[in-house]
């Protein structure tokens, strides 16, 4: 659909309108880890435990969480390295089970999942940053939002500016984040080994485990993995992805994996399970309650990581509705590259309002459940559809094959999780599915041009062009996968 493609006799390489390979080893784990380690260990314990019933039900929710992402992960890998295109989820429902899955989840990431994910990370970026301005009492839910929405907006405009500038200050930010779990996980293993047991000492009582709520648990907690899958995103701007992409999702999720573990037995340590259910910020309270000398300095360091995970998700996430629309999916003004910066501008842009709607939702645990249902359902077709492709096309090279088991298990563990949050959280769960299937109608009247009046299509094309002109942005001029 529309659009002026840029002219050129013979444009150098230097000068060419393309996303460039920027994203190194370094870079794809800070990716990473970075969207990992966000808003999700500072609120999700809260989400774990209440919804677990005891801290070891919890912590083990936690570690069986890390093993099942791992599983996701790894056969994300085989994905990324055999599927050279970037667009993460989207793009693996393209190749393997067809255009309407694609775009239902296409549909669902940028009405539901997306401005509701970067939502709950905002909202926890502008409560821990304003949250200690107003202590003892709580923020103004107005002032929250405020910072929120100005935090969203900061990011969008790095994101805009510059591919380079938006990853290094990932990989800065993603050392900031590790700094801020070493002051939880150093004072609380003190804790341990000074003798804090108590709040261990009746884990497993199991008289408050209800089986209806875990999934609720697995939602909070798979909340806190989430990110995993983002470097499958930008598949075509990894340096050698077919070495870097397996490594780097592999080497973060175990780093995390192992923090997550760690951070929750400090929790526990210091805190009391009552604390924790009544904290509106979980590592706030643990500052105050471990170290009142620098209580005041952790919710910043909080807040930054919530600012780190909000920058890897919308620097991610613009890579798929860039993907979709190259594929015909989306206008086409969305595949388009600003001429100067080289970065999806149209594709950044159009977040904005959705994410501001979400953020005036306010309820980070009700959007939490909201968009799960269709983000792990997706996901869960995704590895489905590895299974589908290995069998479909044997004679593809996989320079990193997982065995079947491993995208098997987490399928049949994702769509598990799926069918029983309609019980546990109908409500959330029926809307979040219904905006899904709303898809439906919207891919066979517009997606299949044929049924759109010409007349239409003409004034699309001509409104496409004078945006193209005014955003100053391309087709890419050369193919990068």
């Amino acid at each position: 659909m529309g659009g002026c493609r840029k002219k050129s006799d013979a444009p150098e390489a230097k000068e060419a309108v393309f996303l460039r390979r920027k994203i190194t080893l370094t870079r794809a784990m800070s990716l990473a880890i970075g969207t990992m380690v966000g808003s999700g260990i500072f609120i999700s314990p809260k989400g774990v435990l209440q919804n677990s019933g005891s801290v070891g039900v919890s912590l083990i929710v936690w570690l069986a969480c890390g093993i099942l992402s791992l599983f996701g992960a790894l056969a994300y890998a085989d994905l990324g390295t055999s599927i050279t295109k970037s667009g993460g989820h989207y793009i693996y429902l393209l190749e393997t089970l067809g255009p309407l899955p694609a775009f239902l989840r296409l549909w669902a990431e940028f009405v539901i999942i997306r401005p509701a994910n970067m939502a709950v990370v905002s909202l926890a970026f502008g409560r821990y940053l304003i949250e200690p301005l107003f202590a003892p009492c709580h923020a103004p839910a107005l002032a929250v939002k405020f910072i929120t929405t100005t935090g969203i907006t900061l990011v969008i405009a790095l994101n805009c500016w510059s591919v380079t500038l938006s990853a290094n200050i990932q990989t800065a930010l993603t050392a900031l984040k590790v700094i801020t779990l070493g002051l939880i996980i150093v004072p609380g293993m003190m804790a341990v080994g000074n003798g804090y047991y108590e709040n261990f000492q009746e884990g497993f009582d199991t008289s408050m485990v209800t089986l209806d709520k875990l999934p609720l648990a697995f939602y909070s907690g798979m909340f806190a993995y989430g990110g995993w899958f983002y470097v499958n995103f930008v598949t075509e701007e990894i340096v050698n992805p077919k070495r870097n992409i397996p490594l780097s999702i592999m080497m973060s999720l175990i780093v995390v994996t192992v923090c997550y573990i760690l951070a929750n037995v400090s929790y526990y340590a210091v805190l009391t399970p009552q604390e924790i259910l009544s904290s509106e910020a979980v590592a706030v309270s643990f500052a105050d309650k471990a170290f009142t000398s620098i209580s005041s300095v952790l919710p910043i360091l909080v807040a930054l990581s919530c600012f780190g995970a909000l920058n890897g998700g919308i620097f991610a996430a613009s890579r798929m509705l860039f993907a979709a629309s190259r594929e015909g999916q989306w206008p086409a003004l969305f595949s388009m590259i600003h001429i100067q910066r080289h970065t999806p501008l149209p594709a950044l842009l159009l977040m904005l309002p959705l994410i501001y709607l979400m953020v005036s939702i306010g309820d980070i645990y009700g959007l939490l459940n909201f968009y799960s249902f269709s983000r792990w359902f997706f996901i869960g077709l995704a590895t489905l559809g590895l299974i589908v492709h290995r069998y479909r096309h044997p004679e593809l090279p996989r320079p990193f094959k997982v065995p079947l088991v491993i995208p098997l298990v987490f399928t049949i563990a994702s769509f598990f999780i799926v069918g029983t949050s309609l019980y546990s959280d109908p409500v959330n769960t029926s809307i979040g599915c219904a905006i899904t299937l709303s898809g439906l109608p919207v891919y066979y009247l517009v997606v299949q041009k044929t049924r759109i009046p010409g007349c239409c299509i003409s004034k699309f094309n001509s409104l496409t062009a004078k945006l193209q002109i005014l955003m100053k942005v391309a087709f890419q001029d050369v193919q990068t996968y």
